[in-house]
């Protein structure tokens, strides 16, 4: 049941999947939280894992960087290996004001620079969107964890170096909590495939503030979004 991708077994892959973008950051999670993890991919790199959380089937597996790798990793997972969910962990830079530095971001939209919404032939302007049940739990999840959390519309932008330096300005007034890189193509693929993604996002970096986390710090200590992604999957499997 290899694709292009992913070479792996169709039953490999649990029907929730974590997709942080870093594949150290997948291994992190299969390592620490996951019991019993398989590494079932790792094709180009990208390592997938596929143990138990709780007792409930969870696989983590990476993205890599941008819409079109999400693009690709999310298509396989929801069209070949009859995965449901896909909850994208990752970081991203803040652009309000209210937020501080590893504070939660819950990506209710996701607005974006990107042409990936051209290949579906609308006739207008698509909003990319979180699947409700994911949100609603996330919501409800966090709160009894007691995580300082936001939840609003992500920016996913193609550029991160951008040539202007006021790109994000026009964003920020429109009241966008944070940008990252692969929000927009993953909720668009979900909808597409009839199936649910979320993206759950810490603040690594700070836009206007300029403050920022090292390499190590964005790969090994963002457990509070792993531990909430991972409470969500939990349930999913449950339910």
């Amino acid at each position: 049941m290899a694709t292009p991708h992913i070479a792996a077994e169709k039953g490999a892959f649990a029907k929730t999947v974590l997709m942080p973008g870093d594949p150290l950051r997948a291994k992190y999670i299969a390592e620490h939280y996951l019991e019993n993890p398989v590494l079932v991919n790792n094709v180009r790199g990208i390592q997938g894992y596929t143990g138990t959380y709780h007792g409930v089937p969870v696989s983590v597996m990476a993205s890599g960087m941008g819409i079109p790798s999400i693009g690709i990793y999310s298509y396989e997972l929801f069209h070949f290996f009859d995965v449901d969910n896909i909850i994208r962990v990752g970081s991203a830079g803040g652009l309000s004001t209210d937020l501080k530095l590893r504070d939660i971001v819950i990506g209710m939209g996701a607005c974006t620079n990107s042409n990936y919404a051209s290949q579906f032939r609308l006739g207008g302007t698509f909003a990319p969107i979180a699947s409700y049940k994911l949100l609603e739990s996330a919501m409800r999840h966090g709160t009894e964890m007691g995580l300082r959390m936001q939840v609003g519309n992500l920016l996913s932008s193609d550029p991160f170096y951008n040539a202007y330096p006021d790109a994000n300005q026009g964003w920020m007034d429109m009241g966008v909590l944070a940008v990252e890189m692969e929000a927009a193509g993953l909720y668009m693929n979900a909808a597409r495939a009839h199936k649910n993604a979320l993206a759950i996002c810490t603040i690594s970096d700070h836009i206007v503030t300029g403050e920022a986390l090292d390499a190590d710090a964005r790969q090994n200590t963002f457990t509070q979004m792993m531990e909430l992604a991972l409470a969500v999957a939990e349930e999913m499997g449950k339910n």
